[in-house]
């Protein structure tokens, strides 16, 4: 059973969230300020947690930068509907994925399901446990990359995205099928989030030494993670 942590004051929503994530076989905690919700993320351990951005105490921001400071738990922001900066602060921070509100339950059980899949310790046993290329070496048991001899602290969905791209090093991938492949949803008009997960990985990676670009951009077709 899946352990799901809530930050969220809305009571109502909270109640009604609690009967649905039941029924689907989690098991919810629940905090409704900020910094409760902060204390129980660094103190237990979560499959994933879903954190509202307006909190009193500390707001969503604020909590999910001292969680990151700390711990990579899997984050589903849940923003208010057509605030894109929220959803694009977020994403810079370190959150794996957001949903406007009001949202479809339906929608947030599939999103929730598709974040903890791609971020989970599970291991397909046919590949090796370790992966090399070039200067890194991934480590799919622990989530762990190294490059360049520094430890790398990436989140569940920057892990699974430098996973899946140098697995398919020097083929063109296109957004639609990194969305799919990596972030488990199709890719919808004006989702910035794989363009934000892209851009932080690039940051927490060291440059080559022979000063060539790790990814290449093709403007209108997609990313190639180059040889």
């Amino acid at each position: 059973m899946n352990q799901i942590l809530l930050i969220d004051d809305d009571l109502g929503l909270a109640e009604l969230l609690a009967q649905l994530l039941e029924l689907e076989g989690f098991n919810l905690t629940l905090a409704h300020d900020g910094q409760s919700g902060l204390s129980l993320a660094l103190e237990q351990e979560f499959d994933l947690i879903l954190l509202d951005v307006m909190l009193p105490q500390l707001n969503g921001f604020e909590v999910l930068k001292a969680l990151r400071s700390k711990k990579q738990t899997p984050v589903l922001m849940l923003t208010a509907r057509g605030d894109e900066i929220d959803r694009v602060v977020g994403l810079e921070i370190g959150a794996d994925d957001y949903l406007p509100k009001p949202f479809n339950d339906r929608e947030l059980v599939a999103r929730m399901k598709a974040i903890i899949r791609r971020t989970g310790q599970h291991v397909d046993e046919t590949q090796p446990t370790t992966i090399e290329f070039s200067d890194i070496k991934l480590d799919p048991s622990r989530q762990e990359v190294i490059c360049q001899d520094q430890l790398l602290i990436l989140t569940g969905t920057e892990f699974g995205l430098l996973n899946y791209m140098i697995q398919h090093s020097g083929e063109v991938l296109s957004k639609d099928c990194l969305s799919e492949k990596v972030l488990g949803k199709k890719l919808m008009p004006f989702d910035r989030s794989l363009d934000m997960h892209l851009s932080n990985l690039r940051k927490k990676l060291p440059e080559r030494t022979d000063g060539r670009p790790r990814v290449k951009t093709l403007r209108g077709k997609g990313y190639i993670w180059l040889t």
